[in-house]
């Protein structure tokens, strides 16, 4: 990933940095468009490694995440069984169902889109996963429902699982705080460039 000037966090509280890191993805967002989706695929592609058939578990963007939807519809292109999280429970891991883009979806908690009821679910080798801020560690910053790192525990405890963060360049900070149940992130892709942790 191209150098930047990672934003500090010195001396702010976890909800002051969620609120200015979402404000900070908002206004990425509004300026870049969706050249970015085509960014995040063309880095993806060069530099995240994949075996052959990996299923890939993404998710329907919401607010102003960054969109993995261009990337998972050329994954699927090349023979990668794609999938999208469904919430089970409040202090559950996610469960992941096959989709497709162009697939049908119902609504999901939070305003999420998942796959319909009869999708047959699906155990990922790589995650793709949105977040808030992400920082130099592999650490990331979500909404503070902890759904993603109860997933990932659950999954590397069974067996590998290659975590990918989907973001933009500006929501990168120095340091995040960190708690004892928080799970690391092997790579982070931007519209910049990726970076492996």
């Amino acid at each position: 990933m191209p150098d930047q000037t990672p934003s500090t966090t010195a001396n702010l509280s976890k909800s002051v940095l969620r609120q200015q890191a979402l404000q900070n993805r908002a206004d990425a967002r509004k300026s870049l468009g969706e050249a970015v989706g085509q960014a995040i695929l063309d880095h993806f592609l060069a530099d995240v490694p994949r075996t052959s058939g990996a299923s890939i578990a993404g998710y329907f963007p919401i607010r102003s995440e960054a969109d993995p939807i261009p990337l998972m519809s050329e994954l699927g292109q090349l023979g990668h069984t794609c999938a999208l999280p469904r919430v089970t429970g409040a202090d559950k891991a996610l469960r992941f169902f096959r989709w497709t883009p162009g697939d049908k979806t119902d609504e999901g908690a939070f305003g999420t889109q998942v796959p319909v009821k009869k999708a047959a679910e699906i155990i990922p080798d790589i995650l793709l996963i949105p977040l808030v801020a992400f920082d130099l560690n592999g650490f990331r910053l979500g909404y503070g429902g902890g759904f993603y790192d109860r997933t990932l525990e659950a999954l590397r405890a069974k067996r590998p699982c290659l975590a990918v963060g989907i973001a933009y360049s500006v929501q990168e900070y120095d340091t995040l705080p960190q708690d004892v149940y928080d799970q690391p992130l092997d790579w982070v892709v931007t519209e910049k460039g990726s970076r492996r942790f």
